[in-house]
């Protein structure tokens, strides 16, 4: 069976690979590409190989009338906003790597989906280290006194911390509530312990360019650390989480956070 796949911030950096990885997987089918920006959509086209056939539009209209199964995200969190609660009234299935949703946002969106027909996944991170990284610092973290996060991007992200570097703090406040207090008592340069995160875990951002996505979380306790660390060198790492949530999503349920549960970690 052929998947038929939307993309929504199809002119954006990781909107452009997720339309090429489409474009590449068996059993899928890229029938829409949606942007706001849809009116130069002539150079995606015809610099990146993309079908010439392919109609880019800046109206969400454009999914359905391609029949679309499944629509990919990455967009904004204002955007996604409009996006998402339209999907479900609508009943195609949300992959979505977007970041910066609030907690009033995800429950509103639950709601949204456990009354639709269509499911919705949501990932911090779609490269499957990442997912992995997280999981490890999870199960980690109740063995350890302190532990501090240091997230690295390129210099074009404009959000700090990561929503990676959060989901990864609040997985592990929730794992282990009690780490060492800070001693620090005077900061010569402000900011320069980094932001207080859940459970008072540090958490310090890097933009440089050269960079893409990459992460260390550090956990000491009496006489030892370990440095957990991941890194993306291309946007290419997201697609197999991209891709196996389009193929997963169907045999969810509602809204699902994350990529632990089709991975089974």
């Amino acid at each position: 069976m052929t998947l038929k796949i939307a993309v929504v911030g199809a002119l954006g950096q990781m909107g452009q690979t997720v339309c090429r990885a489409v474009l590449q997987e068996e059993g899928l089918d890229l029938v829409a590409a949606v942007d706001v920006r849809a009116r130069d959509a002539e150079w995606l086209l015809q610099d990146l190989g993309l079908p010439s056939d392919l109609a880019v539009s800046g109206e969400l209209d454009a999914i359905t009338a391609a029949e679309a199964d499944v629509a990919v995200d990455f967009t904004i969190a204002e955007a996604a906003n409009v996006t998402l609660p339209w999907l479900a009234e609508h009943g195609v299935h949300a992959v979505v790597g977007t970041t910066g949703f609030s907690e009033a946002d995800l429950s509103s969106l639950s709601a949204k989906f456990e009354a639709s027909e269509a499911n919705c996944v949501i990932a911090a991170n779609f490269a499957i280290s990442a997912v992995l990284m997280m999981r490890f610092a999870e199960m980690a973290a109740p063995f350890f006194d302190t532990a501090e996060i240091i997230e690295l991007h390129h210099d074009n992200k404009i959000d700090a911390p990561s929503g990676t570097a959060m989901h990864t703090v609040e997985r592990m406040a929730a794992a282990q509530g009690e780490w060492g207090v800070d001693p620090t008592e005077t900061e010569v340069i402000a900011g320069a312990r980094g932001g207080q995160g859940p459970a008072g875990i540090r958490v310090h951002s890097v933009r440089m360019r050269g960079m893409v996505a990459h992460q260390e979380v550090i956990l000491g306790a009496e006489g030892q650390t370990i440095t957990i660390r991941q890194d993306s060198y291309d946007r290419t790492s997201f697609m197999p989480g991209v891709v196996l949530a389009i193929r997963s999503i169907a045999e969810q349920d509602g809204l699902t956070l994350g990529l632990d549960e089709l991975m089974g970690v």
